[in-house]
């Protein structure tokens, strides 16, 4: 699903609200959420799963074009955790 495809299946699900209310209300979502990570939080949604960061080490790379070795600077990237509820809907038989 892209995210076209959400805002068109929450402005389906609810009528009584105008396209831009519904665009709003899904930037407001994902921006609360980028700025908590941002700011080293935790995002944890019941049933779905948890958000977090995660911090990897600085390394040492090669170029794939000239094969040169460059050193990568460590840096924290986005981690999902999928809740129990998640897991089993994805596992159901």
């Amino acid at each position: 699903m892209i995210r076209s495809e959400l805002l068109q299946a929450l402005a389906r699900d609810n009528p009584e609200l105008k396209a831009e209310e519904v665009e709003r209300v899904v930037d407001i979502f994902f921006d609360e959420i980028s700025e908590r990570l941002a700011k080293g939080g935790r995002v944890e949604l019941r049933g779905f799963g948890a958000f977090s960061t995660r911090a990897r080490d600085a390394r040492q790379g090669r170029n794939p074009r000239t094969g040169d070795t460059v050193s990568v600077p460590g840096k924290k990237v986005p981690y999902f955790k999928p809740g129990k509820e998640m897991r089993q809907r994805l596992n159901a038989d």
